[in-house]
């Protein structure tokens, strides 16, 4: 049986040959790298594997003695650590609300992956995504599900035209698929029967992803505290995401002067 670990070392004085001791040392105690990658800045990332916990507590104790590094995480490794050291660096987390991520434009990449191994765990899952309009929202959400290989379905958006679902067919009640909502468009313009699939849906067993989700839970029965996560996308760090600009949620096709929707 072996063990996943991961190991995480800030350089204090960076040497040539420094990574190489680091893996002469991991190799003589026969802990294997799967993968190694620089993790933001002066910090390095080690995904590792091993056949006992009894080596990792004596890789502890050496690490220690070197003064050229210092470690800063040593454990198993969790969905972060994974793509930190797949991407080179890590997903921002609210300080105050760790259920909150981050994202800017230019990590849509990131973005995408994290959310894959999202939708790879099975039973419900509840994400909400906050952002700007043509941020890039309802584009990672359908990528997302292309790399985990899962089927995506509009329940209410304006991706293209608007689409507001009022009911499924009998195959689509699939707790493989993941479910996407547009909050805004759902609460503002859905009707009774739109609102009672959507009841119907969030008690699947099954990933649901809600565009929007502070409108959303302002004219529902849901709460922010039903949300597993929380995404947030920026075009810059610093951009605030309102919603004065989004009331009335115009489409591609609204936009150059013509209309149109699917509601069936």
């Amino acid at each position: 049986m072996s063990f996943e670990w991961y190991l995480e070392y800030e350089i204090q004085k960076n040497r040539p040959g420094l990574l190489g001791d680091v893996s002469s040392l991991l190799g003589m105690l026969s802990i294997n790298i799967i993968t190694i990658n620089g993790v933001d800045d002066s910090r390095r990332g080690l995904l590792m594997k091993c056949e006992s916990n009894d080596q990792i507590r004596r890789l502890e104790s050496i690490l220690k003695t070197m003064d050229n590094i210092t470690v800063t995480k040593l454990r198993v490794p969790k969905l972060r650590d994974k793509l930190a050291v797949r991407h080179g660096r890590y997903i921002q987390r609210d300080a105050d609300d760790k259920k909150t991520f981050r994202f800017v434009r230019d990590e849509l990449g990131l973005l995408v992956d994290f959310m894959a191994e999202l939708y790879k765990q099975d039973g419900h899952k509840l994400i909400g995504i906050r952002g700007m309009p043509r941020v890039g929202k309802t584009e990672s959400i359908v990528a997302s599900s292309v790399c985990a290989n899962k089927k995506w379905l509009f329940v209410s958006s304006t991706l293209l035209k608007q689409t507001i679902r009022s009911q499924l067919i009998a195959d689509e009640y699939n707790a493989d698929n993941v479910f996407i909502i547009d909050g805004i468009v759902s609460t503002r313009r859905g009707s009774d029967q739109h609102l009672q699939l959507v009841r119907e849906i969030m008690r699947l067993s099954a990933t649901k992803v809600v565009e929007h989700p502070d409108i959303f839970v302002q004219n529902t029965e849901y709460t922010i505290e039903d949300f597993d996560y929380i995404i947030e996308i920026r075009n810059e760090p610093d951009e605030e995401i309102t919603y004065k600009d989004v009331e009335e949620p115009q489409t591609m096709f609204d936009s150059s002067g013509l209309s149109g929707g699917f509601d069936f």
